[in-house]
């Protein structure tokens, strides 16, 4: 069947797309994100999501070649000039889909015999929380829980800070309260990352059940969590900065937790 072909930006379609490209507030009030590019949008599909309908432009993509979906996923050609307006980023392949949302709810976490959680607090930077979740993917991480969120997971610049890695990791999100529970019936030892207090975080045992938190961009941890931890850790700092950008800080931890787990030299 051939596909309905779109060329105006007033089409009402690609009105829908474009407010959940831009309001959070828009994505949870209708369960519906948008996913643009090839790779993204085959993760999303493997991790489980459904797509709601596809816009491709046959300039950029063939219609053959688009990522492997239900039949009834409506499937909608967009022209050239359009694809360019909307498209939120160059060099995507010409695809963009609308896809239902999951709940992102602790109880729906299922764990390894020893995990690795990754906790952050009130990220606001919606590409600090997406290059998080990339990093969570590449060590192994069990799982990244999102407490007390400024940041919409559904963002399309996590999506993209991720590259994907948002679909294939298990996430949820929280309040820090429901997190300290949930950590607290795991037996999952809590370690903080903070200037005060704290050990070198290359000194720090991490070989067992941990969750490593890490506090917002600008403020850091809140008391919460340092009153909560069991172990306290600290990037050393030789120059005139005294803390790195929070999801190079996440990479730098969470890769020593790696290694030590793996007992890489």
């Amino acid at each position: 069947m051939a596909a309905e072909k779109i060329t105006s930006a007033r089409n009402p379609r690609i009105k829908e797309l474009i407010l959940l490209q831009s309001k959070s507030r828009e994505r949870k009030e209708r369960a519906l994100f948008v996913v643009e590019g090839a790779r993204e949008l085959s993760r999303a599909v493997k991790a489980g999501f459904t797509p709601q309908s596809i816009f491709y432009c046959p300039t950029y993509m063939e219609r053959a070649d688009l990522p492997k979906v239900l039949d009834e996923v409506e499937v909608l050609e967009v022209s050239e000039d359009l694809y360019d307006k909307i498209a939120y980023r160059g060099g995507t392949e010409g695809v963009i889909a609308l896809m239902r949302m999951e709940s992102l709810m602790l109880e729906k976490i299922t764990l390894s015999d020893n995990p690795l959680v990754i906790v952050v607090e009130s990220l606001e930077k919606p590409g600090n929380l997406g290059a998080i979740l990339r990093s969570a993917d590449a060590c192994g991480a069990d799982c990244v829980l999102v407490c007390d969120p400024l940041a919409d997971v559904f963002n399309p610049n996590v999506i993209r800070a991720s590259t994907g890695a948002c679909f294939t990791v298990k996430c949820a999100c929280c309040t820090s309260e429901e997190a300290f529970q949930w950590l607290k019936m795991h037996n999952i030892s809590i370690i903080t990352t903070q200037l005060q207090d704290s050990s070198l975080y290359h000194d720090t045992d991490m070989r067992g059940a941990v969750a490593i938190v890490f506090g917002r961009e600008d403020r850091g941890l809140s008391d919460f969590w340092k009153e909560r931890s069991n172990a306290k850790i600290r990037i050393p700092m030789a120059g005139i900065c005294d803390s790195l950008n929070v999801s190079v800080s996440v990479a730098v931890i969470c890769f020593e937790a790696l290694r030590q787990r793996k007992r890489i030299t």
